[in-house]
């Protein structure tokens, strides 16, 4: 599915004539207003399958939209399309603003910290709020407890052809395992001032506080 956008999922039928209601995944609302092909991906399958557009709208209040889809007529025909997928061919995009990102894109960069230029993790998910979060996982590195030799808690009676002095035994080697955390970053220019969608990084400046 790598060539395609996810958009949005049909959730439920819109009134009795066939419209959809769509749940968006997307900015970009000619997405679902537009007359046009779309891509619909139903539960169970693997590929996506054509399907065109007659026109949406948007539904105050609800943050779904409204769309008619050639074919489906009745809200029974509606109601067969809940819980499918709804695509575009990655080749589809719209214009970008400077300092605009595709939330596809973002998703799997790797993060850096500007101040100290150790990497902090991965961008794993965009969370919409009035500034958009960045949602970083990061991998601690494992603590390794170096083996060391300790003095018996009892001391025990040599046996026969054994080294009497030998009263210490090695600590067994442990090894945590890494620990996973995430971290919310304001997406902002004051924090993070560089995206390099080539290299596939970008830094932060965190504010005191941020990464604690």
């Amino acid at each position: 599915m790598s060539e395609w956008i996810e958009i949005g999922t049909i959730v439920a039928a819109q009134g009795l004539y066939g419209e959809v209601r769509v749940y968006p995944d997307s900015d970009f609302p000619e997405r679902f207003i537009e007359p046009g092909k779309r891509w619909l991906l139903r539960p169970n399958k693997s590929e996506p399958e054509p399907i065109e557009f007659l026109g949406g709208r948007y539904i105050p209040g609800k943050g779904l939209y409204a769309v008619e889809v050639e074919g489906v007529e009745d809200r029974d025909g509606a109601e067969a399309l809940r819980g499918c997928k709804l695509f575009v061919e990655k080749t589809d995009r719209p214009y970008l603003e400077p300092d605009e990102f595709y939330v596809l894109d973002l998703i799997g960069m790797e993060v850096f910290n500007q101040l100290t230029g150790q990497i902090l993790g991965k961008v794993s998910n965009i969370i919409p709020a009035g500034n958009d979060l960045l949602e970083v996982e990061t991998n601690l590195t494992p603590e390794i407890v170096v083996p060391s030799l300790e003095k018996s808690k009892k001391a025990e009676t040599p046996k026969a052809n054994a080294d009497p002095r030998n009263t210490r035994k090695p600590r067994k080697i442990r090894a945590k395992q890494p620990k996973s955390t995430k971290v919310l970053i304001p997406f902002v220019q004051e924090i993070v001032p560089i995206v390099d969608l080539e290299k596939g990084r970008m830094e932060i400046v965190p504010p005191p506080g941020l990464l604690e």
